[in-house]
């Protein structure tokens, strides 16, 4: 009587445990991202997906209810996807506001100096050194919808006091000149008019850039979205796995 009346006792206590912890994760998918069901890559995906959103931040530490995206989770990610062999094309999505120039450049030569091909898509927006960051992969994207804010390098708020801070910056904003129109087919002289124009942006100087435009201009490849974006990634690839049988053929 003691071992039956023990399992049967032991058994009820065993079934909640289970439904709770179902409960805690279906709560927690509702709480982070306010769906039940979560896609997921399939597993024997051969591309990989890397977000670039919010403010890009670098060695300072932005307050925690900003959106941001920090450097020192990306770079292990790019490295990560370069080392992988299972993983042969990126992706990159991007709707970010920029941040950190020298982040946003160390971002964008990482992604530059991918041996694996790589796509990017501008959504909503790929501002300030953002852009960097869109030019740097093999072929770039841009929904119609979305922009791209081109200004000089500064310091928001802050007054330059010394003539070394100055040139500091100017010599920071060839960096960022000679990339994009290295990764891009815009021509230097058309890339200082738009970072220099005045009257574009109010009480400012720069050029907002919205989807044809981009493209008009050189930045941007197409416009186009996922899908878009996808299909090119995937003609990459096949063409990446064609020269290398080609070269292991002869």
């Amino acid at each position: 009587m003691s071992d039956s009346t023990y399992q049967s006792s032991e058994q009820p206590q065993q079934e909640p445990n289970k439904q709770d912890a179902g409960k805690d994760s279906l709560v927690n998918k509702i709480q982070q991202l306010g769906q039940t069901n979560v896609p997921q890559l399939p597993p024997d995906s051969k591309i990989h997906c890397l977000t670039i959103i919010g403010q890009i931040e670098g060695h300072i530490q932005l307050p925690p209810q900003n959106k941001t995206t920090k450097y020192e989770h990306v770079i292990p990610q790019i490295v990560a996807i370069e080392q992988n062999p299972n993983i042969e094309g990126l992706l990159v999505i991007l709707n970010t506001v920029g941040g950190d120039v020298e982040a946003g450049l160390a971002i964008s030569e990482m992604l530059a100096s991918l041996s694996k091909p790589s796509v990017s898509l501008v959504l909503g927006g790929g501002h300030s050194i953002g852009v960097p960051i869109a030019v740097s992969c093999d072929y770039s994207f841009i929904a119609e919808t979305a922009t791209m804010t081109i200004h000089p390098v500064r310091l928001t708020g802050l007054v330059i006091g010394v003539p070394q801070t100055f040139e500091y910056l100017d010599k920071m904003q060839d960096r960022v000149i000679n990339f994009v129109t290295k990764n891009s087919r815009v021509s230097e002289e058309k890339f200082k008019e738009l970072m220099l124009s005045k009257g574009n942006l109010t009480r400012d100087i720069g050029t907002n850039v919205v989807g044809n435009d981009a493209v008009e201009y050189g930045l941007i490849d197409q416009v186009g979205g996922v899908g878009e974006a996808i299909k090119k990634l995937n003609e990459l690839v096949d063409a990446r796995q064609d020269h290398s049988e080609g070269k292991i053929l002869q």
